[in-house]
């Protein structure tokens, strides 16, 4: 129960971080190769804003719940029209191009917050007792234990993620802006000639992605810590999960970060994380194998 429960708060983190990751390749196709260190920005900015601001740690919290994604994401907007515009977004640039930005924003962090991993406190955090449902010769029953507990917490950042999920499936199907985005997604020229200004919205668009990897960063860091070099392993979860759901899938990079996190969760407490970054590998060289689309993506015509 506890490990299916760190998975889900895992695949909660990893499905925000892993979505915009997927809609930055499905609208502009760009790999961001550069988006966990987005991911470290929102964690870090989430750590000094909190502990200036000071008070009650709801406070910090909720200020760098806005602040964190915001910055990150204007940064990342910064850096799509003054890098990867002058390339125009070609794909094997914009892949050398990301990892300098990587290699940048990793040293100048390090300069400026330093080696330090740095906790965040969390707005609230009360044990809560889990029930657990057993089989045994009365048949079902139901248990509720002192001993099995999580914290209300955690319980948070996965209705939080939820929410985050819902809201980028409204925009991206109800508004103009995501009307927008899919029309420059099909047919870039197309769209051009309509009058779309394509080059803001891949601004847009990568400030997005980026901003919503720094929203699961400041999700999370109250439970991990904040650390200049932990863009690493979400950046290779969230490639893993947008292979496996499809690129540019949406629902399938939400389905897929499902699996993987939960898997990765439940695989970490009763085995190593190591094992678990080697089956994900593995169901990755399967799914490019057979079906080298994704599970949910598409051929191209």
């Amino acid at each position: 129960m506890l490990a299916a429960l760190e998975g889900a708060v895992t695949a909660a983190v990893l499905a925000l971080t892993a979505i915009g990751l997927s809609l930055v390749f499905g609208v502009m196709r760009v790999v961001n190769v550069a988006h966990g260190e987005f991911y470290m920005l929102g964690a870090v900015i989430a750590w000094s804003v909190a502990t200036s601001l000071g008070g009650h740690p709801a406070i910090g919290f909720a200020a760098a719940l806005v602040i964190a994604p915001v910055v990150v994401g204007l940064l990342a907007a910064a850096a799509d029209m003054t890098i990867l515009k002058r390339i125009n977004y070609d794909p094997e640039r914009t892949i050398v191009a990301t990892i300098g930005l990587l290699y940048i924003i990793q040293q100048v962090t390090l300069m400026t917050y330093g080696p330090e991993a740095r906790p965040v406190e969390p707005p609230f955090n009360h044990r809560l007792a889990l029930p657990w449902v057993e089989w045994g010769e009365q048949g079902l029953a139901l248990y509720w234990p002192w001993g099995l507990s999580t914290t209300s917490y955690k319980l948070a950042v996965i209705g939080a993620a939820i929410v985050v999920l819902l809201g980028v499936w409204v925009m991206m199907t109800r508004t103009k802006i995501g009307l927008i985005m899919r029309a420059t997604q099909l047919d870039r020229d197309m769209a051009q000639a309509f009058g779309i200004p394509v080059e803001r919205v891949y601004a847009i668009v990568f400030g997005i992605g980026a901003g919503l990897a720094a929203l699961g960063a400041v999700l999370i860091v109250p439970i991990q810590q904040a650390y200049y070099l932990m863009g690493a392993d979400p950046l290779l979860l969230s490639f893993i999960v947008v292979i496996i759901g499809g690129l540019g899938s949406l629902p399938g990079t939400v389905l897929a970060a499902l699996l993987i996190g939960m898997s990765d969760g439940i695989i970490s407490v009763f085995f190593s994380p190591t094992l678990a970054k080697i089956l994900a590998t593995l169901l990755v060289a399967l799914v490019l194998v057979f079906r080298p689309q994704g599970l949910f993506g598409t051929r191209a015509a």
